[in-house]
């Protein structure tokens, strides 16, 4: 089930955590930079650590007008969009399955051999150059959440992230 968000009401329940947004940016400017790009609706939020560009960031998801799912990383202090994936909704899709040759149960173990936890959320992502991707969200023992993202073509490692906290989704597992 997807929660559906406002600006305004995101923005309401984050009053108190300002330490997470700037004058120049923060998460109002990076969810109406979104929207600027591609119309529909949120259905999660995620503020993550350091990315790999060295920035904090928001990963922003949304469902399209057409129903097509998409994942926005933005700068959390600039607003400005760093990333944009397609997300399908399994290994099977098309535009996933064409690129794939690192099955999904490969692709959790190079994951987990990496950052050994629990893997709490798996989605199926189509990089803006083309490629498919795994991205697995693992909790490790002491409660920290990674956010690894596994090249469905190689099996290479090709995202590492922490993420903070999180509004909306659901577990697909």
């Amino acid at each position: 089930m997807y929660i559906r968000l406002s600006v305004s009401l995101l923005m309401m329940s984050l009053t108190t955590t300002s330490a997470y947004a700037s004058n120049e940016g923060g998460l109002e400017a990076c969810m109406l930079a979104t929207i600027a790009i591609r119309a529909g609706t949120y259905t999660k939020v995620e503020y993550l650590g350091f990315t790999d560009e060295g920035v904090s960031a928001y990963e922003i998801e949304m469902k399209d007008l057409d129903g097509k799912e998409w994942e926005f990383e933005c700068d959390a202090h600039t607003g400005e969009i760093l990333e944009i994936e397609q997300e399908v909704a399994s290994p099977d899709a098309a535009l996933f399955k064409k690129k794939m040759k690192v099955s999904e149960k490969e692709a959790r173990k190079i994951a987990t051999d990496l950052y050994p936890g629990t893997i709490e959320e798996v989605e199926y992502e189509i990089e803006s150059n083309g490629q498919a991707s795994y991205e697995f969200d693992i909790a490790d023992k002491y409660g920290v959440e990674f956010k690894i993202e596994v090249d469905a073509t190689s099996g290479d490692i090709v995202e590492v992230q922490i993420e903070k906290w999180e509004i909306g989704g659901a577990n697909n597992l």
